[in-house]
């Protein structure tokens, strides 16, 4: 069992990392579905890890996972960017206008080389998603992220299944949506997957001075952004080690 951790700061990264968390997603805007981080936080993120694997998200904007000529351009920047700053990984897709997996995934992955590759939840919009999968299988993608087309892990578990057979070793499927420690053990039943993505975030305090707020959408009054809750990754990396520890026996 390994463990994913969607973080969009240096604070989230050392969470990850001290907690034993295999990879995290680094990236910004977690309010907006997640974007693609800084170059400078990229570089803070490696190098501030040893154990954890830095993913880094490569979108543009929110929305849609339909690109135009100069956002794949983008795209392509950022994934040179992101092998630049020493990522292990990116987490990236696009969708043609039939709802299938763009061609383009091929030049992602070709200016990709030598990272691993996650299929991000367009496949939880696409027009099929066990075409999906067999296209992501063909383009060599290393993993792909889904919640089953719902809102919630155990909701689409069913489907997330039915993919993880499909997939028959030939892929990695890593299941999100809702995923928090109290969930893991019914969720890897019901799932199948070896792999558990979590955005688990607790409000942080803020220092604001004055009447003028810029506190994050959502957050609780007093409060000032959200950030990976330690104590909740803490418990999901431990379930993981604990269920690895009874495989092995």
């Amino acid at each position: 069992m390994r463990i994913e951790i969607s973080v969009e700061s240096s604070d989230g990264v050392r969470v990850a990392e001290e907690a034993g968390a295999d990879r995290v997603e680094l990236c910004s805007g977690l309010t907006d579905g997640g974007l693609t981080p800084s170059a400078g936080l990229m570089e803070v993120a490696v190098a501030r890890t040893v154990r954890t694997q830095v993913h880094v998200l490569i979108r543009p904007r929110p929305g849609d996972f339909r690109y135009s000529a100069d956002e794949l351009a983008v795209m392509m920047r950022d994934i040179r960017v992101a092998r630049e700053a020493g990522a292990d990984g990116i987490v990236v897709g696009a969708l043609d206008a039939s709802g299938n997996l763009d061609p383009v995934c091929a030049a992602f992955l070709e200016e990709a080389e030598g990272l691993e590759t996650t299929l991000h939840r367009a496949i939880d919009v696409c027009a099929s998603s066990q075409r999906a999968l067999d296209q992501a299988i063909e383009f060599g993608f290393t993993r792909v992220l889904t919640s089953g087309r719902e809102h919630s892990v155990l909701d689409g578990a069913g489907l997330i299944k039915e993919l993880v057979r499909q997939a028959d070793g030939a892929i990695q499927v890593m299941a999100c949506g809702g995923v928090r420690a109290s969930l893991a053990p019914r969720i890897i039943q019901a799932t199948e997957v070896d792999d558990l993505h979590a955005a688990v975030r607790t409000a942080v305090p803020g220092a604001a001075q004055s009447a003028a707020l810029f506190a994050g959408v959502g957050v609780p009054e007093g409060y000032d952004r959200w950030d990976a809750d330690p104590g909740e990754v803490k418990v999901l990396c431990d379930i993981a080690r604990s269920h690895n520890s009874r495989a092995r026996k």
